[in-house]
C-alpha cells in the first residue's frame, strides 16, 4: 500500500508533531495493519517527556506501543494471517539465540526486536514479532480491550514469579494501570488484596479491582496501617508498582517474615535504596525484580482477556482522536484516568464487534 498517513511523530523530548508521513512499506514476511485502537501508557508519557534509549532509535519516529488493529496487507510469504483479520500482539519479541534466551530468560533478551507506531494510522509488523508474539483477536473481544495485551503480559510475568496462596495478604503499592492489573491477578488467585497509593482518587478506583482495603501512602503511619490490616504481621506478598525508591523501601519494611517483595516499578538510572540487612536475613525476605514480558506470558494475558477473567472495560477511562494523543498522555500524567483509547481511524462506535 502506498500513500500518506496521519501520525504523531516524535522529534525530540517534548517535541511531538501531528503530521503526515509515508505509510510503511512491508517485506515479504511482514504484514501491514490499520490501527483501530491504541492505548496510553506511562512509558509513552516518559518517552514524550524524556525520550527513550531503545524504543526511539531514530528521529523523527512514530511512537506508542499498545494497539489492536486490522490486517490490510500481507507479504507474499505470510500464511499466519490474511487481509481483514483482527490482530493484536506484543511490542517486542526475543531473539531465542542469546545466552539469556537459551536460559529461558526471554525478558532479558539482549537482542529484543521492538515494534513502534501505535499513535499512527498504519503499522508494519516485522517478521520476528509476527511469528512469535502476534495473535488473532478472539471473537467477542473488543479492540480497545485487546490492546491491553502488552501491559497485562508484563503484570502476568511479574505475578507468575510470586507464590500467591488463597488467603494471603497482598499489598500493591501504586494504583496506576500496572498496579491495578496486579490487584486483579492477585484477587483472582484468592489473595486478600490491599491497595496503597498517594491519590485518594486512584484508591477509590482500585476498589473495582478486587481490593478489600485501601491505605493512603502519604499518611505518616501508613505502614502501621498496613500491619493492622494484616493481623499485625504484615503481608505475605508486596508488589511495588510505582518506580520510586521510597516505595521500594516501604514495601520491604512492611513485609512479614517469609514474605516475597516484588519491585516491579522501574526507577531512574542510578537510584539507590536502603534495606535493613538484619530483617532481610533473619526474616528470610525474598526480594526480586521482574522486567517486561515473555511470549508465554503474552499468550496467558490474551487468554485472561478473552475469557473475561480480566475485564478490559474497567481500565478504559475515555477516548481521544489521534490528533489529541498528547492531550491524552498529559491527562495520564495528571493521574486523571487509568488508560485512554486513541482512535487513529474512525470513532468509538466503530470499535463494535464484528
Amino acid at each position: 500500500m502506498h500513500g500518506k498517513m496521519k501520525a504523531q511523530m516524535f522529534y525530540a523530548p517534548g517535541d511531538v508533531r501531528f503530521e503526515e508521513t509515508d505509510i510503511p512499506q512491508i517485506g515479504d514476511d511482514e504484514i501491514l495493519v490499520k490501527v483501530r485502537a491504541a492505548l496510553t501508557c506511562g512509558t509513552d508519557l516518559k518517552t514524550y517527556r524524556r525520550g527513550h534509549p531503545t524504543i526511539i532509535q531514530y528521529v523523527p519516529s512514530t511512537f506508542g506501543h499498545e494497539f489492536a488493529s486490522d490486517v490490510v496487507e500481507v507479504g507474499r510469504n505470510v500464511t499466519k494471517f490474511k487481509v481483514g483479520d483482527r490482530v493484536v500482539g506484543a511490542n517486542t519479541a526475543p531473539c531465542f539465540q542469546c545466552d539469556n534466551c537459551k536460559s529461558q530468560r526471554y525478558s532479558l533478551c539482549t537482542n529484543l526486536q521492538y515494534l513502534n507506531g501505535a499513535f499512527s494510522e498504519y503499522v508494519a509488523v516485522p517478521e520476528h514479532i509476527l511469528k512469535y508474539n502476534y495473535y488473532m483477536i478472539p471473537d467477542g473481544l473488543r479492540y480497545e480491550y485487546a490492546a491491553l495485551l502488552e501491559p497485562l503480559a508484563c503484570a502476568v510475568h511479574g505475578f507468575d514469579t510470586l507464590p500467591p496462596r488463597v488467603g494471603d495478604y497482598a499489598v500493591v503499592i501504586g494504583a496506576g494501570p500496572i498496579g491495578l492489573m496486579f490487584m486483579d491477578l492477585l484477587h483472582l488467585a484468592g489473595c486478600r488484596v490491599i491497595s496503597a497509593d498517594l491519590s485518594d482518587h486512584r484508591l477509590e478506583l482500585s476498589k473495582s479491582f478486587g481490593v478489600e482495603a485501601t491505605v493512603n501512602a502519604g499518611d505518616e503511619n501508613y505502614i502501621d496501617q498496613v500491619r493492622k490490616l494484616t493481623d499485625s504481621k504484615g503481608p505475605q506478598i508486596v508488589v511495588e508498582a510505582t518506580g520510586f525508591p521510597s516505595a521500594w523501601e516501604a514495601a520491604f519494611e512492611m513485609a512479614r517474615p517469609g514474605a516475597t517483595v516484588l519491585c516491579f516499578g522501574g526507577t531512574k538510572a542510578g537510584s539507590k535504596v536502603t534495606f535493613d540487612c538484619r530483617k532481610f536475613h533473619y526474616d528470610e525476605i525474598t526480594l526480586k525484580g521482574v522486567y517486561h514480558h515473555t511470549p508465554y506470558h503474552v499468550k496467558w494475558a490474551l487468554d485472561l482477556l478473552a475469557s473475561g477473567q480480566i475485564d478490559g472495560s474497567k481500565y478504559i477511562s475515555g477516548y481521544y482522536p489521534l490528533e489529541k494523543a498528547i492531550d491524552a498522555l498529559e491527562s495520564i500524567g495528571r493521574q486523571e484516568g487509568i488508560k485512554y483509547v486513541i482512535l487513529p481511524s474512525g470513532t468509538k462506535e466503530d470499535l463494535g464487534l464484528r
